[in-house]
């Protein structure tokens, strides 16, 4: 049977005090019944161009964990290597600087915010979902030492923009709570609980005319993944990738303009997406099944700026077997 939802709805909250302060919400349905803060921040212009923000923010890692409108991205769902590797939408508590640069052409985040929730009540994290069971999305987090997350973007030439994202800490754990430090296995426990995390990510998007590129690269490299999985039972990969190239072009700005306006398009696309969180591992086996390809092709209809109608085709498999499947998605996107 095919499936039904209304996957996401988002309502954005802003107010602007004055001219240097201004605070920026948004509120997601999700399902109908879930409901989720993705962002709630105060943003203080120190100077020109310089911001500094606090509360809860999104990570500025990649392309969709920014821009993850529906409108902004081709096909129906975001892109998997955007879910399982990164993984969207990813927010946390924190504070940080964001401004640009414009004799550079150059725009910078750089935030301190809580790590991912590693190990609570057992290990969270595992070899086929990666670190998405561990984002604690400002749902009373908690925290030891802050991690660092930064993305610099450049858009100095007419329709590129370059962008390169980083983030670098460890993973929180419960089993320092009320630790006792003479109690040398508890420790040896705790340590364990703890991973190493070093995320880099560059993605890349062009557009010219009716033709649109993008593209985007993520890698992981985790630490004390051994010693983790062997005190929580998990499969923790050591290093996830992800990557995916994509083309598309606008049917009616190419072949039928005399019937288009400038706000409608129909972009038919195709896409090839690749995502490991088993990349690497240590001490268990490799589980090919975490190794997954999807090739997608579609069509996005923009009635409107902001209004899509959505259609597409994926063929998934997994380097376990030769199998494949095939499933297609329609949806509308709307965002104003």
């Amino acid at each position: 049977n095919g499936t039904l939802d209304v996957h996401r709805l988002v309502t954005f909250f802003g107010y602007n005090f004055n001219d240097k302060a201004s605070f920026v919400s948004e509120v997601e349905f999700e399902h109908v019944t879930e409901v989720y803060v993705e962002q709630a921040f105060l943003d203080y212009k120190i100077k020109e161009n310089l911001s500094i923000n606090a509360g809860l923010m999104l990570i500025p890692m990649g392309l969709q964990n920014l821009y993850h409108e529906p409108p902004t991205f081709n096909g129906v769902e975001r892109t998997n290597v955007d879910k399982y590797i990164i993984p969207t939408t990813w927010r946390e508590i924190g504070i940080g600087l964001s401004g640009r640069s414009l004799e550079h052409s150059l725009t910078y985040q750089a935030m301190l915010v809580n790590g991912f929730n590693g190990y609570n009540d057992g290990g969270v994290l595992n070899g086929k979902n990666g670190l998405r069971s561990g984002r604690q999305k400002g749902a009373k987090s908690y925290i030891t030492y802050p991690d660092f997350a930064a993305r610099v973007s450049y858009f100095g030439h007419l329709g590129l923009n370059l962008g390169l994202s980083a983030y670098v800490g460890d993973s929180e754990t419960k089993l320092y709570d009320g630790l006792d430090l003479a109690d040398e296995n508890a420790v040896a426990s705790a340590d364990s609980s703890i991973i190493g995390i070093q995320m880099l990510g560059v993605d890349a998007r062009y557009e010219l005319g009716s033709l649109q590129l993008r593209g985007q690269y993520i890698v992981a490299n985790l630490s004390n993944t051994d010693q983790y999985n062997k005190l929580s039972g998990q499969d923790l990969g050591s290093k996830l990738t992800g990557h995916y190239t994509e083309i598309g072009y606008n049917l009616m700005g190419g072949i039928i303009p005399s019937i288009t306006n400038d706000t409608e398009k129909l972009i038919a696309f195709a896409r090839y997406e690749n995502y490991n969180t088993h990349e690497k591992v240590e001490g268990i086996e490799i589980n090919n099944s975490y190794n997954r390809t999807e090739i997608t092709f579609g069509l996005g209809f923009k009635i409107a700026k902001g209004a899509m109608f959505k259609a597409d085709y994926q063929i998934i498999s997994d380097a376990s077997s030769e199998d494949k499947r095939g499933q297609f998605n329609f949806g509308t996107a709307i965002w104003f």
